[in-house]
């Protein structure tokens, strides 16, 4: 029988088969998220199911975005071709990922947000800031298997920081979306489309004044 992938075994299998000098700054932490996930989540998949593989492919792809320094060494996708989206945008590949920050690349252009402004360093400095209890992603529904994955999605955190200057109010902000990934034959990612509304989510943490408008 065939050993399952390395990036199907979940975030502390890759971990663990990484070289430490592979992570941007020591080794991720995930003990918060697995306290506090399993409470707020909405959604409970059995383990092996179509839609525990997918969040769990998604979760290896986010940790390795976040904390690894070269694509080289992402396993959860096919680097040397990935590529991604943001509600039809231009797309970013997985070196543009690296250099600017994922939350740059999935942001995109917005008056609630800094664009070209934030560093990948600094914008997840301002998110982590935002939400120090943490920022979780959960499937809420698989539409399509593989190869062509299609998959409704929930991304909640308690705005207890402050964002950009505007001070928290202590709510959950949820937001919702649809991406639809292309998977390769050994369930590898190589081209994400994403679908949802930045500007109801960043709206939220900042009363709908638009922060680059904000006066300095």
């Amino acid at each position: 029988m065939a050993e399952t992938p390395l990036w199907l075994q979940g975030r502390s299998a890759v971990v663990a088969a990484a070289d430490p000098s592979e992570w941007r700054d020591g080794l991720p932490d995930y003990d918060l998220s697995h306290e506090v996930m399993p409470r707020q989540r909405t959604h409970h998949f059995e383990p092996g199911s179509l839609e525990a593989v997918v969040e769990g492919i998604v979760q290896v792809f986010e940790m390795e975005v976040s904390h690894k320094k070269d694509p080289a060494t992402w396993v959860s996708m096919a680097a040397d071709r990935f590529r991604t989206n943001v509600n039809g945008g231009p797309w970013a590949t997985a070196a543009d990922i690296a250099e600017i920050g994922s939350y740059n690349v999935l942001i995109g252009d917005s008056v609630f947000y800094p664009t070209g402004q934030e560093t990948f360093d600094s914008s997840h400095r301002m998110f982590h800031r935002a939400f120090p209890g943490g920022f979780f992603w959960e499937v809420l529904e698989v539409l399509t298997p593989p190869p062509t994955v299609t998959v409704k999605w929930r991304h909640w955190g308690v705005f207890e920081g402050e964002y950009h200057g505007f001070q928290p109010t202590g709510q959950t902000i949820e937001m919702y979306g649809v991406s639809i990934a292309k998977l390769s034959d050994d369930l590898r990612l190589v081209e994400v489309e994403h679908y949802y509304d930045p500007n109801d989510f960043l709206g939220r943490l900042t009363g709908g004044c638009p922060v680059a408008h904000r006066e300095s």
